[in-house]
């Protein structure tokens, strides 16, 4: 089971991108900056919360420890994917990828990577 949501994880990467595609050419022409990055983080965790019930309906978790290792499996991979990707790939400084954790500035990425850690474990429990 765990290798299945280890490939899982791989269309993730494809529904942000996405995600972020939409900000960047529909809404985040309209508004600030800092208002399209909150609107995006929540769609995306929308996104992420509707594309895991699917696969838990075809994949279930067989437990409470089996769905939280794998949601820490996401959360490590995908940190390790933005700082990767985002650095090395995109360009982006250390500064600004570091900055959109920064909920005092109405950052809310932190947020959404709590609840890729959790969603696993939510998804399990509502779908027993």
């Amino acid at each position: 089971m765990i290798v299945r949501y280890l490939i899982a994880w791989i269309p993730m990467v494809a529904i942000a991108m996405i995600n972020g595609l939409i900000r960047e050419k529909w809404y985040g022409t309209h508004l600030d900056e800092l208002r399209a990055h909150q609107i995006s983080t929540v769609t995306l965790s929308v996104f992420f919360g509707l594309y895991l019930w699917a696969i838990g309906r075809v994949w279930q978790l067989e437990s409470g420890g089996q769905s939280l290792g794998i949601g820490l499996m996401w959360l490590l991979m995908t940190v390790l994917f933005e700082c990767i990707f985002g650095h090395y790939v995109a360009g982006h400084p250390w500064r600004r990828l570091g900055y959109d954790y920064n909920l005092f500035a109405g950052r809310l990425w932190g947020l959404f990577l709590a609840w890729v850690a959790v969603a696993p474990y939510i998804v399990y429990r509502l779908q027993r």
